[in-house]
């Protein structure tokens, strides 16, 4: 018996650990933000995050300029913390409704974050989206080669399950 829980103490310590990552959005007037966070205790190696808008119900839709799908307030998209964590600046374009985002590494206790405006193309108020319009929208988290994904709730957050953390 004693093996036994021996054995199964060192098949515990020994297994990876596992890791979410959340993307949070918060509508804000005139910015609209998303943050990227390691949760669950442990650093996330190099990976690619795409935040996809499509599945909402909502034809939610990045608003960057003035002219073209968005309405009245727009505004691009901007880094404004983390930005040491990407290795490059994404290009996002007025009516995408996409970003992808190449990760370098994320610590347990950083966080990428980023303005832009959000828009529906389905309701009547266009320039604000709520929580509950965001819920069906997706994360894709793609690491080492495996796919991860999860889609927005009603408290307007994405957790993905990732793979193990780095060492």
């Amino acid at each position: 018996m004693r093996m036994f829980t021996i054995c199964g103490m060192a098949l515990a310590l020994s297994s990876p650990a596992l890791a979410d990552l959340d993307v949070r959005f918060d509508e804000g007037a005139p910015k609209d933000r998303f943050t990227i966070s390691a949760a669950g205790g442990c650093d996330l190696g190099p990976m690619t995050v795409t935040i996809d808008l499509q599945p909402s119900p909502f034809g939610l839709i990045f608003d960057t300029t003035s002219s073209g799908a968005g309405v009245q307030v727009f505004q691009p998209f901007e880094i404004t913390d983390g930005r040491e964590h990407l290795t490059a600046i994404p290009s996002v374009k007025d009516g995408d409704n996409s970003i992808q985002l190449t990760v370098a590494s994320l610590g347990k206790s950083q966080r990428i974050s980023f303005t832009i405006d959000v828009d529906d193309t389905v309701q009547n108020r266009e320039i604000t989206v709520s929580d509950a319009e965001i819920t069906g929208a997706k994360v894709v988290a793609l690491q080492d080669g495996q796919r991860s994904e999860a889609v927005f709730g009603p408290n307007a957050v994405a957790s993905v399950k990732m793979n193990a953390c780095v060492s």
